[in-house]
């Protein structure tokens, strides 16, 4: 039987790591398969439409997508020949999210697939299972499997949340601000999400419910109903320790929580690897029963680590939450331009860079009563982290990025080569940061995961005020920038902000009432 590389799926030894053990051929594990789109040139059009913000691009029901643009019940068939041919078994299908889990030995789906799986050992990432090389498919499943996810567990992405130092400089200004002070600072629209669900991904650790009552509690907000979504071998495990998972978790639902306390938070917890982080959102994306209407993801890794298969999967779920009315917010990033790559040159977050989510930036701000009286680009030093910002390598210039260019910060301004980032901002310096209640702590969070929940709240107290979805809404935004307040002062290392977007800020900080208008 003729075999074919599948394109993408090239795996590099990761740098500084080390084979220490071959893996047990009994040992037993879970892959996730990828299968081709139903008439992907219909859906093509489609998203064109909605991309354009053409008005009558109407956003599909969760089963029209599965019905016109799932995966066909005849490649869901030839993958289970396949499966059943190796002696692999089917754990789950789902044609609307066009997955299908495979469970097996290593042994059975090294011969699948034509790999060799090893122990790697790395000194941040630990102890993972690697791959190096292409993963091949046979003749019928060639052009029909668009990724194999899972083989190689190493550790995907990281949060982008920063816990204010004990001490900060001291010429540093330094204040905090409940997320309602805030969310009344950005002028908000008065709701509470009512009828809404936001969805969060995590990646790792937990919340204790206590730490979430006292919260809310000491905000004079009810407490949101929040509810514990396991995906693959996730689940709510926190650790006790608010230096690690636990304060992105916790810092994600109180943000949200506090903002739309009428809203469910469904918050979908994973294990950190790429099939991990892909299925994750591809289960919020395609959850019928909690059905959020918005999704916060504040972990993320430069694009250079990533695969093309992973990166490839992981656009297309954000590309169907699209195309169902699905709003996707994602942190740009705590590294600046760099994204905390050390080899000289800028990068870019992903799945920030994705061109189907609202990416989002960070600011510094100072603020009296109920008005923010001053506000720039977050940039705290290469110790106390920035915004992340930048040019995609990977996406092309969006539709409703057309005509512009980066600001470089020696002074010089660029055509857009690539999808910019960030589309908007918000406050994440964590000397400006956010009270939060963290196993049992009372701290100071800040970071561009802060940001991703922040307007992930404000779309759902306008999705709850106006009874629909608002949906894709990048569009929308891009033709009202009068919507942001536009940050001018700062720069993130490479690119500095300027009048209208620029790769720090986007468009700039929310004014709630006027993206409600623009909405």
């Amino acid at each position: 039987m003729t075999k074919h590389p599948l394109p993408g799926s090239e795996r590099q030894v990761a740098a500084g790591s080390k084979v220490v053990a071959q893996c047990d051929p009994s040992e037993t594990i879970q892959v996730v398969v990828v299968l081709r789109r139903k008439d992907e040139q219909q859906f093509t059009q489609l998203m064109k439409k909605i991309e354009a913000g053409a008005p009558d691009a109407k956003p599909l029901s969760r089963d029209e997508l599965e019905q016109r643009f799932g995966a066909a019940a005849e490649d869901i068939a030839k993958l289970k020949t396949f499966a059943s041919q190796h002696g692999l078994t089917v754990v789950r299908e789902d044609a609307s999210a066009r997955t299908v889990v495979l469970s097996g030995t290593i042994a059975q789906f090294q011969a699948a697939f034509d790999v060799k799986l090893q122990h790697y050992e790395h000194h941040s990432m630990g102890r993972f299972r690697g791959r190096t090389g292409a993963i091949s498919v046979p003749d019928d499943l060639h052009g029909v499997v668009t990724a194999v996810l899972g083989l190689d567990n190493r550790p995907q992405a990281r949060p982008h949340f920063r816990i204010r130092p004990p001490f900060a400089p001291a010429k540093a200004r330094q204040a905090s601000f409940t997320p309602l002070q805030l969310a009344s600072m950005y002028q908000f629209p008065q709701g509470d999400g009512s009828g809404q669900c936001i969805g969060i991904i995590e990646l790792g650790g937990g919340y204790r419910t206590a730490d979430l009552t006292s919260y809310f509690s000491s905000l004079g907000v009810g407490s949101p109903k929040v509810v514990a979504v396991g995906v693959d071998q996730g689940g709510n495990h926190p650790t006790g320790d608010p230096n690690g998972p636990d304060g992105e978790v916790t810092l994600d639902i109180e943000i949200a929580g506090a903002i739309a306390p009428a809203a469910t938070i469904a918050v979908y917890f994973t294990v950190n690897s790429d099939a991990g982080f892909i299925d994750a959102v591809s289960r919020a994306v395609h959850d019928t029963k909690n059905k959020p209407s918005v999704i916060s993801i504040s972990w993320g890794a430069p694009e250079n680590v990533w695969t093309a298969q992973s990166m490839t999967a992981f656009n297309d779920v954000l590309q169907s939450a699209a195309a169902i009315g699905v709003t996707v917010c994602a942190a740009s990033g705590d590294s600046g331009s760099t994204d905390g790559v050390g080899d000289g040159g800028d990068h870019v977050d992903f799945p920030s860079s994705s061109p189907y989510v609202l990416a989002c930036g960070g600011t510094s701000v100072q603020g009296s009563g109920h008005k923010v009286t001053h506000e720039v680009v977050w940039n705290d030093g290469a110790d106390g982290g920035s915004t992340g910002g930048g040019v995609s390598g990977t996406f092309p210039v969006p539709a409703w990025q057309e005509g512009l260019s980066t600001k470089g910060t020696q002074g010089g301004k660029t055509a857009l080569t690539g999808r910019g980032v960030p589309d908007v901002a918000g406050d994440a310096s964590p000397l400006t940061g956010y009270d939060v209640l963290v196993d049992g702590s009372n701290t100071v969070v800040g970071g561009t995961s802060a940001v991703a929940p922040l307007w992930a709240a404000l779309i759902a107290r306008i999705n709850g005020a106006k009874g629909t979805p608002v949906g894709f809404v990048n569009p929308k935004l891009y033709k009202a920038a009068g919507a942001c307040n536009d940050i001018t002062q700062g720069n993130n290392g490479s690119y500095a902000a300027t009048t209208g977007w620029d790769a720090c800020t986007g468009l700039g900080s929310p004014n709630g009432v006027k993206v409600a208008a623009a909405l």
